[in-house]
């Protein structure tokens, strides 16, 4: 792509950015389309971009934006701190600057691509859950794909309002109450007994820098995502979540083969994560879940849950299959974060 699509993502991101009510992501990312040019390393690095830099490609805009939330939470310069906090009159020079002086410390992040670990979306994966709970009053084995640092792995111990239902741990730091609209899913004792996850690079909670480049990614302006964060953090520094560093894929296709308990769920569940897998390997996934799904009784049942994009606009669907059987229903549409769920049932 050329150095037009270069600017145009950058364009394109902050306009989404202030629409979702984050202002200052999208005045830093608006500075620093303005500020990029062939001076820095960051600068030529970006223009020359040899991928697809948009969102729902490389996310060059965001890669970015996470290298400036990190100087800014840094403390590094005053300015940029100030902008941070809301003053946004002379952002445009305060990016500027910030990129000449910092270029070093910039040009790592466009590296690899923004890594999150959206504790919101836990609320609609629960719900699903809830449904699982009431229709087998089975416990659960977990097995999560694209679960980067892994802390929905704790989803249990976070406490949920589901509409009129709760869920979870009451007491836990981590609340999440989406916006609800429709029915409440149903009330229903969810025990997990097995725990696993993959991702291509997970991200190590135990590694401070790692917990701070994590933070970085999350939009500044978004307290109460940032405080989530902080709070699932917390919980995974008392319950370590084990992700296996593997091929979605092939991570698939080796535990659904592995014996599965009798009396017990078995869940293969994701969240924002089928839109960045490749055609081949997402048919591989479907095809080791039928596999194993005609293996599936009511002692030993099997679900796919995910919580994904539908393709229209900033809009995910919460779908669920179950075997045995195969069934599958659309439980519920939502806000890609977990922020506000219209439930079906």
């Amino acid at each position: 792509m050329s150095e037009a699509d270069v600017r145009e993502a950058f364009r394109n991101q902050a306009i989404y950015c202030e629409r979702s009510g984050t202002p200052v992501t999208a005045a830093v990312i608006r500075g620093i389309e303005a500020a990029l040019d062939r001076s820095t390393e960051t600068g030529r690095r970006a223009l020359d971009w040899a991928g697809d830099p948009r969102g729902s490609g490389d996310s060059v805009p965001l890669r970015l934006a996470g290298g400036f939330h990190a100087l800014a939470r840094a403390d590094v310069d005053e300015r940029l701190t100030a902008l941070y906090a809301g003053q946004l009159d002379d952002a445009d020079a305060v990016v500027r600057d910030v990129l000449q002086r910092f270029d070093a410390q910039l040009s790592p992040w466009l590296g690899s691509p923004p890594q999150t670990n959206e504790t919101g979306r836990a609320g609609p994966i629960m719900a699903g859950v809830l449904v699982l709970a009431a229709d087998y009053g089975l416990p659960f084995e977990l097995i999560e794909l694209g679960a980067s640092a892994g802390l929905n792995q704790n989803l249990d111990r976070f406490g949920y309002r589901l509409g009129e239902t709760t869920a979870g741990d009451p007491a836990s730091p981590l609340q999440i109450a989406p916006a609800w609209d429709g029915v409440s899913p149903p009330a229903a004792e969810v025990r997990i007994v097995a725990r696993r996850a993959a991702d291509q690079a997970p991200v190590p909670v135990s590694d401070p820098a790692q917990r701070e480049r994590l933070v970085a990614y999350c939009w500044a302006d978004q307290a109460e995502r940032m405080q989530r964060l902080e709070a699932a953090l917390a919980i995974a520094a008392e319950h370590l979540p084990q992700i296996e560093k593997a091929d979605a894929a092939d991570f698939v296709d080796r535990v659904l083969t592995e014996p599965q308990a009798e009396g017990a769920c078995r869940v293969v569940f994701h969240t924002i994560f089928w839109t960045y897998l490749a055609p081949d390997k997402q048919a591989r996934i479907r095809d080791a879940l039928v596999r194993a799904g005609e293996r599936a009784t009511r002692e030993r049942p099997l679900a796919w849950l995910r919580y994904e994009l539908n393709g229209q606009g900033g809009v995910a669907e919460l779908r669920l299959q179950q075997w045995p059987g195969g069934s599958e229903r659309h439980l519920a549409t939502g806000h890609p974060h977990g922020s506000k769920v219209v439930w079906h049932g």
